[in-house]
C-alpha cells in the first residue's frame, strides 16, 4: 500500500528522478521483512530513505550490497525503476559499487551481534521515506531538501507506515540515524500518543557526514552505550 500511494505522487524541481525500490527491489525486500520483522523488536533504528547504492539496489534499508548479499543472506532478482539517471543505474545486486553508510552501519551490527539471527533477536532498521530522489544531474537529494511544497503530502503517508512499524513492533527503543530521522520520529510518536518507546539518534555514517569519518563505530558504540540502549558487552 505504501509503495503505491507514495508511487502516485509527483514533485516539482529540484527533483528530477524517483525510484521507488519497495516497486522494482520488491522481492528482496519483501525476504528482508519477512526474516527481520516477524515480531516485536526491543530496538529499531530509523534512517531517512534510499541511497543510491545500497537500498536503491538492494531494496533493503542501508543495503550495501555485499552486507546485504553475505550478512543478512539476501539476494534476490530486482526489476528496473520507470525512469532511470544515467549516472545512477540499477544492477541490483550485480552492483559493484559500495554504499559506505550501508557498510558501517551493518558492519557495526556485525561486530556487535555476530549473527545476523543474533541482531533480529534484538533489533530492526528501517527507513522513514521509501523513495529515492535524484535531482537533474543525477546527485542524490534527501527529503528534507526536496520542494517545501511537496514535503507535506509525503510526510503523511510516511508518518503513517512508522507508526504502524512502531505499534507493530513496540520497540523499547526508536534510534534516529541523524536528526532527520529523530525528528520525525518524535513527531509520530507525539501524533500517536504511543508512550511506549525511548527516542534518541545516533550521527548518520554517510561520508557527507565530517563526525562520520573519525571513528564512526566508536562514537555510536559510545553513544548507544552511554544511553542505554545497548549494555556494554
Amino acid at each position: 500500500m505504501l509503495a503505491r500511494e507514495v508511487g502516485s505522487l509527483e514533485f516539482d524541481p529540484p527533483v528530477g528522478y524517483v525510484y521507488n525500490p519497495l516497486v522494482y527491489a520488491r522481492a528482496p525486500h519483501e525476504m528482508y521483512i519477512a526474516r527481520y520483522a516477524d515480531g516485536p523488536r526491543r530496538v529499531v533504528f530509523l534512517g531517512m530513505n534510499p541511497g543510491p547504492w545500497g537500498m536503491g539496489q538492494t531494496g533493503v534499508p542501508f543495503g550495501e550490497v555485499t552486507a546485504v548479499r553475505e550478512w543478512l543472506g539476501i539476494s534476490a532478482p530486482v526489476k528496473l525503476p520507470v525512469l532511470m539517471h544515467q549516472r545512477v543505474p540499477v544492477s541490483g545486486f550485480a552492483c559493484t559499487r559500495s554504499e559506505v553508510s550501508g557498510s558501517r552501519l551493518w558492519g557495526y551490527f556485525r561486530e556487535r551481534f555476530g549473527s545476523p539471527q543474533r541482531m533480529a533477536k534484538e533489533m530492526f532498521v528501517s527507513n522513514y521515506c521509501p523513495l529515492l530522489f535524484l535531482n537533474g544531474s543525477g546527485a542524490n537529494l534527501t527529503p528534507d531538501r526536496i520542494s517545501r511544497a511537496d514535503q507535506p503530502r509525503l510526510f503523511a503517508l510516511c508518518d503513517r507506515y512508522l507508526s504502524i512499524v512502531i505499534e507493530t513492533l513496540r520497540p523499547e527503543w526508536l534510534v534516529g540515524v541523524g536528526l532527520f530521522a529523530e525528528r520525525r520520529i518524535r513527531e509520530v510518536l507525539k501524533a500517536s500518543g504511543f508512550t511506549g518507546a525511548r527516542v534518541m539518534s545516533i550521527t548518520h555514517p554517510s561520508p557527507a557526514n565530517p563526525r562520520a569519518n573519525r571513528d564512526w563505530a566508536g562514537q555510536v558504540a559510545a553513544a548507544l552505550e552511554k544511553g542505554g540502549v545497548f549494555p556494554t558487552p
